[in-house]
């Protein structure tokens, strides 16, 4: 099973960013797919929700209005389009997969909001 992130980087505050995260070793279409970010010090955070046929999708309310999650199941792969991106949007970003009692996660994508 492997999680790969992708598409992390530096940009200036209100640039945009797309993360992706391709999945493989697993049914991918199977499992719900969450975005998640963390900085040195604190709690891992959940950004965004995507359920398996990506019907239903769900924001932290920091990001709510600027970032979307997005999955492809034909491609295996899940997004992650980040708007308006604020300095406090610097973080690791995580892709994680769940389903009953599995939890996979990716080795994260470094986000970097600074002028």
């Amino acid at each position: 099973v492997t999680l790969v992130e992708s598409g992390g980087g530096l940009v200036q505050p209100g640039g945009s960013l797309r993360l992706s995260c391709a999945a493989s070793g697993f049914t991918f279409s199977d499992f719900g797919m969450n975005w998640y970010r963390q900085v040195p010090g604190k709690e891992r955070e959940r950004v965004a929700t995507i359920s398996s046929a990506g019907s239903n999708t769900n924001y932290a309310g920091s990001v709510k209005g600027r970032f979307t999650i997005s999955r492809d199941n034909a491609k295996n792969t899940a997004y992650l389009q980040m708007n308006n991106l604020k300095p406090d949007d610097t973080a690791v970003y995580y892709c994680n997969a769940r389903a009953l009692f599995y939890n996979y996660w990716g080795q994260g994508t470094q986000v970097t909001v600074s002028s």
